[in-house]
């Protein structure tokens, strides 16, 4: 016997088990057949991630390697990236990430019903791409202080080692990651489960916390600085964008979204 499985272009991805039944009269054989996985698919017109151009689509879905600019606006720094996408172990990683959410563990059948839209799922792996809400997440930040007893954020040169540690730590955040590297990261899981997507820099950087559409510093009468606001600057900042559209907002929104892993602020 032969048979062919043809999934709709909005199926949820993830894996799936093949069961062959089989009744006769009033008995009932079943036999597993093996399990697959279904992912994005931005070759199928059909699927939100679709992306028309093939140049794009060898780009921001099928190369391994990349370059992150970091720096600041008068010297800018090129670093190389391997995002291994397609290395061993890596889809089981990214697929047990999803499981791993607070998402899920809320609410395991409404997660898994919605994973079938690229805003969703992009959504969830920014969360867990960073450790810092206690959710089993992949890199923990930080900024200043030492870095002697773990692995400092500059010397990361790819997304693999990481994500490895990380399940091999039995999932515990890996120490110790910023921007780039939340970036790097993500933008591996992300190509991987099939929705393309690419890095963005950005240079003389600021956070506007309070969003008053401006960046407020205080000053005493005798002009020494007021740790008052928490808004902050800084040389640069990097983050992805994944190409998806988007039938909530309209046709005219559809293309390059942005996807920031990088722990800033809490938000729902």
């Amino acid at each position: 016997m032969t048979f062919t499985i043809s999934s709709p272009a909005n199926a949820i991805i993830g894996r799936y088990n093949l069961i062959l039944q089989v009744i006769s009269r009033n008995k009932i054989f079943s036999r597993f057949l093996g399990q697959f996985v279904i992912l994005f698919n931005p070759w199928c017109p059909g699927d939100d991630v679709y992306i028309a151009n093939e140049n794009e689509r060898q780009e921001y879905v099928l190369n391994e390697n990349g370059i992150i600019f970091v720096g600041n606006a008068k010297y800018i720094e090129a670093r190389g990236w391997y995002y291994g996408q397609f290395q061993d172990h890596i889809l089981n990683i990214c697929l047990t990430m999803l499981d791993l959410s607070l998402y899920y563990r809320q609410d395991p059948a409404v997660d898994v019903s919605r994973r079938g839209d690229p805003k969703y799922v992009g959504r969830v792996i920014s969360s867990m791409i960073n450790g810092n809400d206690n959710d089993n997440g992949v890199l923990l930040g930080k900024w200043q202080g030492s870095f002697h007893s773990h692995e400092n954020p500059s010397r990361w040169d790819g997304s693999v080692v990481i994500l490895q540690k990380w399940r091999q730590d039995n999932y515990k955040p890996v120490q110790y990651g910023q921007c780039w590297v939340f970036a790097g990261v993500m933008c591996t899981v992300l190509r991987c489960l099939g929705i393309p997507t690419r890095l963005v820099s950005n240079f003389n950087s600021a956070h506007d916390v309070d969003r008053n559409l401006s960046i407020d510093k205080y000053y005493d009468s005798s002009g020494k600085s007021l740790n008052i606001s928490k808004d902050s600057t800084w040389d640069y900042h990097v983050w992805n964008e994944s190409w998806f559209i988007r039938p909530d907002l309209g046709t005219r929104y559809n293309g390059w979204q942005v996807l920031d892993a990088t722990p800033q602020e809490q938000s729902k």
